[in-house]
C-alpha cells in the first residue's frame, strides 16, 4: 500500500533558496510540494486553491506580508495547517514572535535538508517542534516574557482544563477538538514550558497565575 505524502507549501521570497529547498525536499520520497509562494500576500492566495496542504515551510522577512503576519493570518483561517519557520537568523526575538504568531515549529535556514524532514514529521506526529540549539535560546528568552505572551488562546484554555480531572478525551470533547489535536496543546506546552508532566503544566499554570482554581 503506497503511503500517502505529506503536503508542503514553500514561502520565501528568495527565489534561489526556495527552489534549491524544494529540489532537495523533492528528493525525499513522504514529501510532494504543493505549491510555492514570494510572500505572505501570494501564499494568502494559492491557499484557497490548496487547502489540502498539510504543512507550510515559512520565511520570516519577506516583502509585502512578512512571516509574522502570514503565520497569524494561517492561524486564523486554516489553524489545523502546521507552519515551520525559517530563517537565518538565531536572534530570539524573532523565535518568540514567530511563536506567537502561531508557529509550531522553528528552524534554522543552514540546517540539513535530513532535519528539515525530522521536524516536518514531528510536527505532524506531535504539533510542534525545535532543534536544539533553538530550544535553548527560546527557553532563555521565555525567563524574560510574561507566560501569556507565548501561549495561544486555545493552549491557555488546554491549560486551564489540566487543573481539573477531566481525561484529555474529555477535554477535547469539551474544546470541540480532536483528541490528536489535544494531544498536540500538550506536547507544545511541554516543548515551550521546558516540562514533561500534566501535573508539571498545573504547577506552571498557577505559579504564572493562568490556572484560576
Amino acid at each position: 500500500m503506497m503511503q500517502e505524502k505529506i503536503k508542503i507549501a514553500l514561502v520565501d521570497d528568495h527565489t534561489l533558496f526556495r527552489s534549491g529547498l524544494a529540489s532537495l525536499l523533492s528528493e525525499f520520497e513522504e514529501i510532494v510540494i504543493v505549491f510555492e509562494a514570494v510572500n505572505g500576500s501570494d501564499l494568502q492566495s494559492k491557499i484557497k486553491k490548496n487547502e489540502d496542504v498539510q504543512l507550510i515551510l515559512m520565511d520570516i522577512n519577506m516583502p509585502v506580508v512578512d512571516g509574522f503576519a502570514a503565520t497569524k493570518w494561517i492561524k486564523e483561517h486554516y489553524p489545523h495547517i502546521y507552519v515551520l519557520a525559517l530563517s537565518m537568523f538565531e536572534d530570539e526575538k524573532s523565535i518568540i514572535n514567530m511563536i506567537k504568531a502561531g508557529a509550531n515549529g522553528y528552524l534554522l535556514k543552514e540546517s540539513k535538508p535530513s532535519e528539515v524532514l525530522i521536524a516536518i514529521k514531528a510536527m505532524l506526529e506531535k504539533g510542534f517542534y525545535v532543534n536544539e540549539l533553538v530550544s535553548g535560546r527560546l527557553l532563555v528568552s521565555i525567563k524574560n516574557e510574561e507566560p501569556k505572551n507565548i501561549l495561544t488562546e486555545k493552549e491557555l484554555t488546554f491549560l486551564q482544563y489540566c487543573a481539573s480531572e477531566l481525561t484529555y478525551k474529555e477535554i477535547a470533547s469539551l474544546m470541540n477538538v480532536s483528541p490528536r489535536t489535544v494531544d498536540n496543546y500538550r506536547e507544545s506546552l511541554f516543548a515551550k514550558l521546558n516540562l514533561k508532566s500534566r501535573t508539571g503544566l498545573v504547577v506552571y499554570g498557577i505559579k504564572n497565575d493562568l490556572i484560576k482554581i
